[in-house]
């Protein structure tokens, strides 16, 4: 099995508000990714708040929702001890989403394990 350490940032520039906006691309057959880091930076002058979800095909399961993010600060949804799996079921591959209630707010890393 096959290991590599990867990442995916998402800038702020092209989010708009109350929109789930997709983290990277789904798990591929055969793969999983262990999440290792899912850090949201608020880039704006005032509070935000933002979910984020678990996706797979119709199927949707808050990992956090509508958590306050204060001007200048971030939130860490995954990280140290918390560590989320993803991987492919059900004919689908499971995906991140992320959404904000302000257009262009927040950049995104997101750092993870994949396993082929």
């Amino acid at each position: 099995m096959a290991n590599a350490f990867k990442n995916v940032t998402v800038r702020a520039t092209s989010l708009a508000a109350d929109t789930d906006a997709p983290i990277g691309s789904a798990v591929a057959s055969g793969a999983t990714h262990t999440i290792i880091g899912l850090s949201i930076a608020n880039i704006t002058s005032g509070v935000i708040t933002t979910s984020v979800k678990l996706t797979n095909s119709s199927t949707e399961t808050y990992i956090v929702k509508d958590a306050p993010i204060p001007a200048g600060g971030s939130l860490l949804t995954a990280g140290g001890d918390q560590k989320i799996v993803l991987w492919y079921t059900g004919g689908n591959g499971d995906l991140i989403k992320v959404q904000s209630n302000t257009a262009n707010s927040m950049n995104i890393v997101l750092s993870y394990l994949e396993s082929t």
